[in-house]
């Protein structure tokens, strides 16, 4: 690439990095407030939940590419357009291949970046996203437990506590075994969760255990040790497909997931293409025309997310994709022959 060429690129990039660094600083602090919710019940601390967030931002940059060229194509334009740059270029006697090559070039980058992300990186980390926030989701920590009010460990499970500093003193536990309702009070505890499994060691305290014919059993103790079965935890199953990368789409031959991340990043090339026929070649960087290449493209993502959320068979969402191409090129066409007469 020639100066000219090198401009136009960069002033691309740095236009589609501002916009790009406000999207994705938004949808971060969103999903960031989101995952505070956590700490509802269980205290998790604020950097845990920080370094949590950070795996979704691969996802994310996904998300927001569309969105991210669709804005920064106009604020770029729009700034060579009002500082008279682009005519400058046209004065110098050179042409159209000036912007077009950059633009090119751009688009080729951009390809690179979604198909990376999209079959690779963002898989791979979201994965680790969702093994991690399901773990937060179904361990208590009770070290870091703050509330006295009771906690529903299964559906035959009740906990309450008062905690001081780092003691958990008057221990309630009310649970059902063998059929058997169970009362358990102790002036002292130690708890402690591993995997679903969490260990009750009560000190000085005493166990009521109603029986049949509304007897009742009563055992006083100095020590006991109880274990209880969280049956709400689940060791996280790899099920969303958002989670498979392309190697592990071609084995389980889901075809129809592969070319959903090929139309994402199909996607990116027709807004590029429609911006660069509809607005630069003719030279239209009024509102009106921005408000259709912004109408154009929005239909054209929701459009997809529409088809994709459809659940079409492989063959029918190929037809609805070939059929949109074919409609797509037969406008740029009409525009390119408008823009020559």
């Amino acid at each position: 690439m020639n100066k000219i060429n090198r401009y136009i690129f960069f002033e691309i990039s740095k236009g589609c990095l501002l916009v790009f660094f406000i999207f994705l600083s938004i949808s971060w602090l969103l999903q960031f407030t989101r995952l505070i919710s956590l700490t509802n019940l269980i205290q998790v601390e604020i950097f845990t939940i920080f370094y949590l967030s950070l795996f979704l931002i691969p996802n994310l940059i996904t998300v927001i590419m569309p969105f991210v060229i669709m804005f920064g194509l106009i604020i770029t334009f729009i700034k060579l357009h009002k500082d008279r740059e682009l005519i400058s270029i046209y004065s110098l006697g050179l042409n159209i291949k000036s912007i077009t090559k950059p633009i090119v070039y751009f688009t080729f980058l951009n390809l690179l970046i979604l198909i990376m992300f999209n079959f690779f990186l963002s898989p791979i980390i979201y994965k680790n996203y969702k093994i991690k926030e399901y773990e937060i989701r179904n361990t208590i920590n009770f070290e870091k437990i703050i509330i006295s009010n009771f906690i529903e460990i299964n559906k035959d499970t009740f906990l309450d506590f008062k905690k001081d500093k780092q003691e958990f003193k008057e221990v309630f536990i009310k649970f059902t075994e063998n059929k058997i309702d169970n009362i358990i009070y102790s002036n002292k505890a130690y708890i402690s969760q591993i995997n679903e499994i969490i260990s009750f060691n009560l000190i000085n305290g005493f166990k009521i255990s109603i029986i049949d014919n509304n007897k009742i059993e009563r055992l006083e103790f100095d020590d006991y040790n109880l274990k209880i079965n969280n049956n709400s935890f689940k060791k996280y199953d790899n099920f969303d497909i958002n989670t498979f990368n392309v190697i592990e789409d071609v084995k389980n031959r889901n075809y129809i997931n592969i070319l959903y991340k090929l139309s994402d990043s199909f996607i990116i090339v027709i807004i590029i293409f429609f911006f660069y026929f509809h607005n630069i070649i003719s030279y239209k960087f009024n509102i009106s025309n921005l408000i259709t290449y912004l109408g154009f493209s929005s239909f054209t993502l929701i459009l997809n997310q529409i088809l994709k959320n459809s659940n079409f068979n492989l063959y029918l969402y190929l037809t609805f994709i070939l059929l949109f191409c074919i409609l797509f090129l037969t406008y740029l066409f009409f525009i390119k022959k408008n823009a020559q007469n």
